[in-house]
């Protein structure tokens, strides 16, 4: 039995020791980083987290990303849930070519699409804006989302539509009430895929914004000086971008576990 989990646990402690190691490092200076191999902090130092959570490019950064990745997700996901019914429910005309045209956008690089959107955004006053960033993640998180909530939905019976049809529901009303709490699973998958996609995402958000929604990958860019990179700065920070993407997954732990044993993911 003892060699049973010795393999799993050997896989677990290779996937944590990066993360140990930049926690680690967040502790030191960067002249005890440079200075040689450690495995721990031998002057334990908090002065890296404090110069984040106190200097507002560094901060700001932050709440700038979480901004602009919750208005994402929100969007997305209210936009594909009427999308991915149409889909599931109905045919016509193109169907498929459609849904496929979709997945499309997803597959795109994000750099076909950095010059055109800043353009856009720039003549249209949205340049270095939340909402910047958020709609221009949309086009390749409504895709996504769409196709994993189409899965979700092909899987309820159309008699379910078919009987609060019959007992006298409005379609919004069964929508709201009955049919997304059904495809509640989905909903978290989609969100979860949707938020992760738009927080590691830095080339949009790096071109589309300058300072007022400066995001937390171009401050982390500024520690550079003549004497080198702030080593132990870049860690605290990493360490930092880290914690959000934790509490989703926390939050949408149970819904994943259904999702991927549902859903077409």
């Amino acid at each position: 039995m003892r060699k049973r989990y010795l393999i799993p646990l050997i896989y677990i402690i290779f996937l944590m020791l990066p993360i140990y190691w930049l926690v680690n490092m967040s502790f030191k200076t960067t002249n005890e980083i440079l200075g040689g191999f450690t495995l721990y902090p031998h002057q334990l130092t908090l002065s890296n987290y404090v110069t984040i959570f106190t200097d507002p490019s560094w901060y700001m950064g932050y709440v700038n990303s979480i901004t602009y990745v919750v208005m994402n997700t929100v969007l997305s996901v209210l936009v594909a849930l009427p999308a991915a019914y149409a889909f599931s429910r109905y045919r016509f005309l193109g169907d498929k070519h459609l849904f496929f045209w979709l997945l499309s956008n997803r597959m795109a690089p994000a750099a076909v699409f950095a010059l055109p959107f800043l353009q856009l955004y720039s003549a249209v006053g949205l340049f270095d804006t939340h909402l910047a960033v958020a709609l221009a993640h949309t086009l390749f998180n409504i895709p996504l989302a769409v196709w994993i909530l189409e899965g979700f939905m092909s899987g309820v019976p159309k008699e379910l539509d078919e009987t609060a049809y019959v007992d006298g529901y409005p379609f919004w009303k069964f929508f709201i009430r009955i049919f997304i709490p059904t495809i509640a699973a989905g909903i978290g998958v989609a969100a979860f895929f949707c938020f992760m996609f738009s927080w590691v995402e830095l080339l949009l958000a790096k071109t589309l914004t300058a300072v007022a929604a400066k995001p937390i990958a171009a401050a982390m860019t500024k520690t550079a000086s003549t004497s080198g990179y702030e080593l132990g700065l870049l860690a605290a920070a990493g360490v930092l971008t880290i914690v959000p993407g934790a509490f989703v997954i926390y939050f949408v732990r149970n819904y994943i576990a259904k999702g991927f044993a549902l859903g077409r993911v």
